[in-house]
């Protein structure tokens, strides 16, 4: 699917025509404040024409360029900024499709987004990535696709629903969405040099396109090192001030995130406002946004608006989310800024710190106003076989879930996933279980966790045990979207509940599906490879708080618990996960097992 939208050199002489005043531009805002991102300055008075979708003219005075058919738009003392764009994130962590993602994010004032959807990749493979891309190109605003680097993210430790290789990549560096290579998550392959992995960053690095990182260690030795060596740009994985020098230092760009479960940016832009570094290299970004935070909070305007609350000058925030991200990916004089040439996309707001997004353009056109998207978000026609991925294999039984304990053994130690709050990575922790009858039975606050298998109908399930979420009574929650590679994850206290709400997701395709007292409290319906919705991101909102809401009912009180819950299998960020193929000690990157005799 090509571009839709024109080229600069497609439209350089009717551009130049304008700002010379020997055409009139389709619309000029005046009456503003500017904000140059380039120079970091506030151009009172300054003005902007607009034609074919970009800008024309900026400077002191567009009346040259105002002709018969030309529609002025009065700023009214408001400031003028560019359009806001997310350096790294998921679509399908919104629990969206992309025309939905877009309608949601566009009234927030972010007009271009660099997406990575491994999510989906994991699912569907290559063919999935394509219908992102495309659906991708249909929108008001630019969405910019990163080819995904790891499908499986660990090779040897989970198995996914399809495989991308080194061939994918290649093809895909062909598309005319595709700006780059996704986070390689295969830290430990590029480290030891994996042919794989390095093919894939070759690939895309002779396609003169940028290499996302994903560095997932606090080891920032010779390994570190050695990740930097093999190409990757950029890394959103830091979590403190050290992290995001370090990366910085390494001529890489230190991304920052702030999503619905990631709270980075607090500890690593000290390395600008208190240390005084060179912000260049330093961007924004959220990562994952669940539909609720995009709804009642925001999305790349949240960021900022914590950013400057961190103590970032207000400038400087602004240039993390808008110029310094359309530099790393190459296309400085395609985005990013209010200058001759770039996309016409920018934001009316009268308040530079509480940041008020008060009229939106996007690619020269209005695409919101007063927190309404006007702009049309057209869906693609999604296939069958992407609205038909939960393949269980056989209806689960509460047996499924039993955890038998060594012969003779009155209590065992096992291992536990330790999740901890608004962070990625998890504890590897133990305790003393009791048996009964044969079967291991947790204690306290202790829940059982299961993977089920859902790609290819193999009716595998492995267990295994969780602590942090406080449940209480019986319960089981259960979802498809289980980071990276997406099987079936459920956490619970009955075995019953857990196959009824397995069950339940087989039947609807896919989503969560939270269990209380035999009772089914909420589902959230994902039919899109299991991980999306085609409604507006309101109505998932709403089944979203009703999902929030049952797992508070049950006992759980952890910020954002569903993201914890869906990264429970993501075996390349450490403690211990579990995945299709058994627990996975992520510190040593092996598997290995659950009980031992203490």
């Amino acid at each position: 699917m090509p571009d839709p939208f024109p080229s600069w050199p497609d439209v350089a002489p009717l551009l130049i025509a304008v700002a010379a005043g020997r055409a009139p531009a389709d619309r000029v805002i005046r009456g503003g404040k500017l904000i140059n991102v380039q120079t970091r300055e506030i151009l009172d008075g300054w003005q902007v024409a607009i034609a074919k979708g970009r800008f024309a003219y900026v400077g002191p005075d567009a009346s040259h360029c105002i002709g018969a058919g030309t529609d002025v738009i009065e700023a009214e003392g408001r400031y003028l900024i560019p359009g806001l764009c997310d350096a790294h994130m998921h679509i399908e962590s919104g629990m969206l499709t992309p025309a939905e993602f877009a309608r949601a994010v566009i009234p927030h004032g972010t007009t271009t987004m660099f997406v990575d959807p491994h999510e989906i990749a994991n699912v569907l493979g290559l063919d999935g990535v394509r219908l992102m891309h495309d659906e991708a190109l249909m929108q008001a605003v630019s969405i910019f696709v990163q080819m995904p680097s790891c499908a499986p993210s660990a090779p040897g430790l989970e198995t996914t629903g399809r495989e991308i290789t080194a061939e994918d990549v290649s093809e895909a560096m062909s598309w005319p969405g595709i700006v780059g290579l996704g986070e390689m998550m295969n830290f430990p392959g590029v480290i030891a040099g994996d042919p794989k992995m390095l093919a894939e960053i070759a690939a895309t690095q002779e396609a003169r396109k940028t290499v996302g990182g994903h560095y997932a260690s606090p080891d920032l030795g010779p390994p570190f090192h050695a990740y930097a060596a093999g190409g990757p740009a950029d890394d959103h994985e830091g979590t403190t001030e050290a992290d995001a020098i370090a990366r910085m230092r390494q001529g890489m760009r230190a991304m920052l995130r702030l999503g619905s479960a990631w709270y980075d940016v607090e500890r690593q832009i000290t390395a600008v406002t208190e240390k005084g570094l060179d912000p260049r290299n330093m961007v924004l970004c959220t990562d994952d946004c669940f539909a609720k935070t995009l709804v009642e909070d925001g999305h790349m305007n949240r960021v900022v608006r914590h950013a400057i609350a961190c103590g970032c000058d207000p400038l400087v925030a602004l240039q993390m989310a808008t110029i310094n991200t359309a530099t790393h990916f190459g296309l400085e004089r395609e985005l990013g800024s209010i200058a001759p040439g770039r996309r016409a996309d920018l934001i009316l707001t009268s308040d530079l710190t509480a940041l008020p997004i008060e009229e939106v353009f996007a690619r020269g056109e209005r695409v919101a106003k007063d927190g309404d998207c006007l702009a049309d978000c057209p869906h693609l026609d999604w296939p069958d076989h992407a609205r038909q991925t939960v393949k269980l294999g056989k209806v689960l039984t509460a047996d499924d879930f039993d955890i038998p304990a060594p012969d003779g053994a009155n209590r065992v130690r096992a291992k536990v996933i330790g999740v901890v709050e608004n962070q990625a990575p998890t504890k590897a922790l133990t305790a003393d279980l009791a048996v009964e009858g044969g079967k291991v039975v947790p204690e306290g606050e202790i829940c059982r966790i299961a993977l089920v298998e859902r790609h290819r109908a193999t009716g595998g399930v492995v267990n295994g045990f969780v602590s942090g979420f406080e449940y209480q009574g019986k319960m089981a929650i259960a979802s498809t979207v289980a980071h990276d590679s997406h099987h079936m994850i459920i956490v619970g206290t009955d075995t019953a509940m857990m196959a009824q709400a397995a069950n339940r997701l087989g039947e609807v395709g896919g989503g969560v599906s939270v269990w209380k007292d035999g009772t089914e409290a909420a589902l959230v319906e994902l039919p899109v490879a299991g991980l999306m919705s085609d409604s507006p991101a309101e109505d998932v909102a709403k089944k979203v708080d009703r999902m929030i809401a049952a797992m508070t009912d049950c006992g759980c009180t952890l910020n954002n618990a569903f993201m914890q819950h869906s990264l429970l299998a993501l075996v390349v960020i450490p403690e211990l996960r579990i995945s299709d193929l058994g627990l996975v000690d992520v510190t040593r990157f092996e598997l290995t097992d659950l009980l031992e005799t203490p």
